[in-house]
């Protein structure tokens, strides 16, 4: 967004700053100033160029259609220069390059003037025509000037000329009060401390008054959430003319090209007060506005002569019959001023920022008016705004306005009510402020004050700022007005915040895991969400009906949205393979889509792929392969890191894993942890074993206790006791684990399997069970009869609810 220093200068007093100056107010208020340009009206701004008079003019002896002239340019003696103008003449006034000059015909064409022999004459000079300067077309002869100017005055300041200093500001998105040189004004008027004018033109404005209403038009609007304020006003017999000198430089400053008097001050308006205005030809409105949405799929032309397709959801500004203009993005290409209208409509709304945000993406169109209607205008600066433009139309075009002021809006948007602590001021600066000086502060930013106590205030922030609704957000504007420059730093860094943190964080905990599974020697991996249809045809595990298909797919092998992680994490594993990698601990952090009656349905998980060895062969040891064990141990131990209590365990096999466990936790299951099913490695080229886990990873986070309970280390010493079970060959350790935990509550603090035996030593259908317990008492030290005691229970225990042997 650009800004003319010589516009802002209008609006509120900087004759004393610098642009260099400006330039850092504005950075350091929020508005972010990334370059700082010079323009001048003329280019070369006529440097070198003087008023001259002519004493003498003579024929040259060597050709006819040449003169030999004297000129004063103020100085000791006047010069000689040699001119072909046929109408120059002794007695004269004109503009006069001299020695050294730089001349620009044209923006791309430059020559200098140097001393010269013409014909055999010196000349010093050169007595310029309009087009020779780039002051205009005409070559038909020099400019002979009527004024009282002094010999020797510079040329640019006979014609007035006004260079000009332009900011190129980087406009954040929650900073469209910034998005006008009002809106710049109102950040240097409490900057610098000096009154702001209400507009640049305000003898103008205060002229506004309704001649007559001859020409009323009715304004109906459809839905008053898309369109909360809607205002217009008409302007019978105008005269569409080029603009004055004065607008026309106002525009071209900040890269605007003029087109008539009526654009230009819509165009004029919007950059000066950020509100968006737009005429139409009264012809074309007939007596009647209607807005209204699009019919789905009608086509609509605009101001760029493209045929467009609406969407229903593209809000629009119609007459009786037809539409034309999309609301607060594009005109249509009928209903605009062009050099025969006589009479205008002039439009000044309040639109909702996501309609008019949506219809910009939908159709690839950015504007001036949608970059300021989408981030959110103000819904008070409507009728300014209008007053203001029929004022200048009327000034400017001729005419009369024909109509009062129509207005519609129901609703009116309120001010944001905000109460503040100056405590937590203090404290989020990090440096006490005095409370007048906050106060000072805020209503310069027109934030208003509507009770104070010694410890807060309630404030009250108009809407057009829309990024000021929180305390902390007040707080933000005290510092960028304060200064950020102005708060000393501590000898240590610290930071602080208003806001509570959410107990969980689904990034934190995930950054947890990552750094834990990380730490175990697994990579992270990130694969494609989209996969081919094979894998949920040819498994009874996967519905291929709950299948979300790609409508325009890119290739056939990439036609559906995963339903299962299994299969991207065993491409990554076949590909590392194919390239001799064949040890591979990875897991990935991503989504399953699911065709539910319901609707479609996204799923968040976990997925741990260990395959290979986990430990490299040495002089020392023998590479040990990868087992379930290795990734089942990875699981539990992210159950322990996320504190996840109650989770019991059972045995399946499937057709995506031959055997293997499956976690329950609060009647949910959380977790599957097996041995990949070759039927299915294979669909992805992968044949040798690799053990899998899928988590739950929205369960988990659901599941998540930050409250851990920590409790003494014990002083006293624990022992370990062993037993040998045999059992049904069906029977499982976590049955046992289970028993255990149950008959010993107080002494049992760890119970381990060492070995597991099935052979010829026992008969068909039992299998043995080495088992370790650990016993502890944290008050006293055990002694034989509570551990017997202890021991005995469990022995019980094991021959009654499992019909184990207890071999001695």
């Amino acid at each position: 967004m650009k800004i003319s220093l010589n516009w802002l200068g209008s609006l509120v007093d900087i004759e004393d700053k610098t642009p260099q100056e400006i330039d850092e107010l504005l950075t350091m208020s929020g508005l972010e100033v990334e370059g700082l340009e010079e323009v001048e009206e003329v280019k070369g701004g006529l440097k070198g160029l003087v008023v001259g008079e002519v004493l003498e003019c003579e024929q040259h002896s060597n050709a006819d259609k040449l003169k030999v002239t004297k000129v004063d340019l103020g100085g000791e003696e006047p010069v000689q220069i040699v001119c072909g103008a046929p109408n120059v003449a002794a007695g004269q006034k004109v503009i006069v390059a001299t020695v050294g000059a730089e001349l620009f015909p044209s923006p791309t064409e430059s020559f200098k003037i140097k001393k010269g022999k013409i014909r055999g004459e010196v000349s010093m000079g050169m007595i310029c025509a309009e087009d020779e300067i780039g002051l205009g077309t005409s070559h038909d002869g020099i400019m002979v000037l009527d004024t009282d100017l002094p010999n020797g005055t510079p040329a640019a300041k006979y014609f007035n000329l006004e260079n000009d200093n332009v900011l190129e500001i980087g406009l954040t998105p929650n900073r469209v009060d910034g998005s006008s040189h009002y809106g710049a004004a109102r950040d240097l008027k409490v900057l610098l401390d000096r009154p702001i004018k209400s507009v640049s033109q305000e003898e103008i404005f205060n002229k506004f008054a309704v001649d007559n209403n001859n020409a009323p038009v009715k304004v109906n609007v459809q839905d008053t959430d898309a369109c909360p304020r809607y205002s217009g006003i008409t302007i019978s017999g105008i005269t569409v003319k080029e603009s004055p000198k004065w607008l026309k430089q106002r525009l071209t400053s900040i890269g605007l090209a003029p087109i008539n008097n009526v654009v230009d001050i819509t165009n004029f308006v919007l950059h000066e007060l950020g509100q968006p205005l737009h005429a139409f030809d009264l012809a074309k409105v007939g007596n009647e506005i209607n807005v209204k949405f699009a019919t789905e799929g009608e086509e609509f032309i605009t101001l760029d002569e493209e045929k467009r397709k609406l969407k229903g959801n593209d809000l629009m500004i119609a007459n009786a019959s037809e539409n034309m203009c999309i609301a607060g993005v594009f005109g249509g290409i009928e209903s605009g001023v062009n050099d025969a209208t006589t009479s205008v409509f002039l439009e000044s709304a309040y639109f909702h920022p996501d309609v008019i945000r949506k219809t910009s993406q939908q159709h690839s169109i950015k504007t001036d008016a949608s970059f300021r209607f989408e981030r959110g205008c103000d819904p008070n600066m409507t009728i300014t705004a209008l007053k203001y433009a029929a004022a200048l139309i009327k000034e400017l075009a001729g005419g009369e306005i024909s109509s009062e002021i129509v207005d519609v809006y129901p609703k009116a948007i309120e001010n944001f009510v905000i109460d503040v602590k100056f405590k937590n001021v203090d404290r989020l600066i990090g440096q006490a402020i005095p409370q007048e000086r906050v106060i000072s502060i805020l209503e310069g930013l027109d934030i208003s004050i509507l009770e104070r106590t010694e410890e807060t205030i309630k404030v009250s922030v108009p809407p057009y700022r829309v990024d000021v609704q929180r305390e902390a957000d007040i707080i933000e504007e005290i510092l960028r007005i304060y200064g950020f420059n102005s708060v000393e730093l501590s000898e240590s860094l610290s930071a602080d915040f208003l806001a509570s943190f959410p107990k969980k964080d689904k990034q934190i905990l995930q950054r947890k895991v990552t750094e834990m599974l990380a730490g175990s020697g697994c990579h992270e991996i990130m694969t494609n969400s989209l996969t081919t249809s094979k894998y949920s045809t040819e498994l009874g595990d996967l519905d291929a009906d709950k299948d979300v298909k790609i409508l325009n797919i890119l290739s056939a092998d990439l036609d559906v949205m995963r339903q299962s992680m299994m299969f991207s994490g065993l491409e990554v594993i076949n590909h590392n393979i194919r390239r001799q990698q064949k040890n591979v601990r990875v897991f990935e952090f991503g989504k399953t889509y699911h065709k539910e009656e319901s609707g479609y349905e996204e799923r968040e998980h976990l997925s741990i792929f260990v395959s290979g060895t986990s430990t490299d062969e040495s002089w020392i040891r023998k590479a040990t392969a990868s087992d379930f064990h290795t990734v089942s141990s990875l699981v539990e131990k992210i159950f322990d890191r996320l504190n996840i209590q109650g989770v019991s365990v059972e045995y399946i096999n499937n057709d995506t894993v031959a055997y293997g466990l499956q976690y329950t936790a609060r009647k949910q299951v959380i977790a599957t942890v097996g041995l990949v099913n070759p039927k299915a490695a294979k669909l992805t080229g992968v044949k040798q074993e690799v053990f899998y886990a899928d988590i739950d990873w929205s369960a988990l986070v659901k599941m998540y206790s930050a409250d851990y309970k920590f409790k003494e280390i014990p002083k006293f010493p624990e022992v370990r006791r062993d037993l040998s079970l045999v059992l049904d060959k069906k029977a499982t350790f976590a049955s046992i684990k289970e028993i255990a935990q149950k008959t010993e509550r107080k002494l049992l603090k760890n119970i381990n399997v060492f070995d597991v035996y099935e052979g010829k030593h026992l008969s068909a259908g039992l299998k043995s069970y080495s088992v370790s317990f650990i016993l502890q008492d944290e008050n006293k030290t055990l002694n034989d009869k509570a551990i017997d005691k202890a021991m005995n229970g469990l022995i019980k225990a094991f021959e009654t609810q499992l019909n184990a042997v207890i071999r001695k």
